[in-house]
């Protein structure tokens, strides 16, 4: 099961590689000629908006193991008691 999941996050993160090749060098040398307050504040912006996606995400894999979870303790229970 860990090795499931080991190979699962390294094809997650084979997969978001083009992503992160797509830094736009004018957004990139815009964000760098600002101060550095101003850089701080799109920091903070980008981890603002990126926390509710994130949330979201985690809320939503976490509802699937526990529904697969249980789901699977019924079918047992049910399999024991027929048989």
């Amino acid at each position: 099961m860990k090795l499931r999941a080991a190979i699962f996050a390294a094809l997650l993160l084979l997969w978001a590689t083009p992503a992160f090749s797509q830094a736009c060098s004018m957004c990139y040398s815009t964000a760098k000629a600002t101060s550095k307050d101003g850089q701080r504040a799109i920091s903070k912006g980008v981890v603002v908006l990126l926390l509710p996606p994130l949330g979201f995400m985690t809320f939503g894999v976490w509802a699937a193991f526990r529904y697969g979870k249980k789901r699977d303790q019924e079918q047992a229970q049910a399999a024991v008691l027929r048989g």
